[in-house]
């Protein structure tokens, strides 16, 4: 393709084989855009393309992308407002004629394979080094490590006690982030489970790879009835027992809290992507190799075929799928019973 989109704080270069979205450095910017500079989206990455009026005579492109492509909209979680989403394209309405034809040249470049997670990221972390100030501590990640270095006028009794805590990510399971815009953000390590440990209590994120949910978290970010609302107040209850750890991140040496001014998305968010980019790719091999033992061979969780199916449904209506290729994918998907 190779033409240029230019929107609203953001240009989309489309290439052969990848949207190259650069955004924008101007005041009116925001400030997530104008730290991630510029993001090259391989088509691999997409599961469809949208576009929908806008607000004040605008038109809004953005190009969807599949579960798991993408490590920055993971640890988001969905808490990213559509402000901070790097996937919309804002135009002018007198451009919808032309924001129409590249979604359409978009659309056409995806395959079958659009209607499933994606097994890996396909779209690049922010690169390390990085580093970030929180309420109670600064944070630092070298790409290998994760760092924290409290301060003696936000960390708690327990994170001094504990003292200045660095993490191997080859020890991390996952990362677990709470948007600071949010009551009780905060950036939370999640260890690793050893074979023969107990499981640890605690909030349990959806990006912790040996873990199955998120319990207690109210699942809209509000607070639990009878927790505080200060900084670093955790709402998540314990998910399963085990050894005492406190949920609260304020309490727990593997957590940063935010508070006004401290962890902003804009520098907090891109951190954890980045961390959670490098776990995932330094994950012991045993580990696929135990999570396919668990299924069986040849194998799959029949609700997972059946939710990837009503995905593959839905793309098919929207025109997305041909007939051709939903009646393959649907026979291949039912084959994997």
């Amino acid at each position: 393709m190779g033409d240029v989109l230019a929107g609203i704080h953001a240009t989309w270069e489309f290439d052969t084989d990848s949207v190259l979205i650069r955004f924008e450095r101007g005041i009116r910017t925001p400030r997530l855009f104008q730290s991630l500079r510029e993001r090259r989206v391989p088509h691999a990455a997409l599961s469809s393309v949208t576009l929908t009026p806008g607000k004040r005579g605008t038109v809004v492109l953005r190009a969807v992308p599949r579960p798991g492509a993408d490590p920055l909209l993971e640890v988001a979680a969905g808490q990213l407002k559509d402000g901070y989403d790097p996937y919309r394209l804002v135009l002018p309405a007198e451009r919808e004629t032309l924001a129409e034809y590249y979604a359409d040249e978009l659309r056409a470049l995806l395959g079958p394979d659009a209607a499933e997670p994606a097994e890996r990221f396909l779209v690049a972390a922010p690169e390390a080094p990085l580093q970030f100030k929180a309420y109670d501590g600064r944070a630092g990640f070298d790409g290998e490590r994760v760092s924290f270095r409290w301060f003696w006028t936000g960390a708690s009794t327990a994170k001094w006690k504990a003292g200045d805590q660095t993490f191997p990510v080859t020890e991390l399971s996952g990362v677990e982030w709470r948007s600071p815009e949010a009551i009780n953000g905060y950036l939370r390590l999640l260890p690793r489970r050893t074979e023969g440990a107990a499981p640890m209590p605690g909030p349990v994120s959806c990006l912790d790879v040996n873990a199955v949910a998120d319990e207690g978290s109210g699942g809209g970010g509000e607070p639990a009835a009878g927790l505080g609302t200060g900084p670093g107040r955790d709402v998540a209850g314990p998910a399963v027992a085990g050894p005492v750890r406190s949920a609260r991140a304020d309490q727990d040496p593997a957590a940063v809290v935010f508070g006004l001014g401290y962890g902003p998305v804009h520098e907090s968010l891109p951190f954890a992507a980045a961390v959670l980019e490098s776990v995932r790719r330094k994950q012991p091999a045993h580990a696929a190799a135990t999570a396919a033992a668990m299924t069986g061979p040849g194998r799959r969780d029949p609700a997972d075929i059946a939710e990837r199916i009503h995905h593959l449904g839905e793309l098919h209506r929207a025109g997305l799928v041909t007939d051709d290729e939903f009646s393959a994918k649907k026979a291949q998907l039912l084959a994997e019973l």
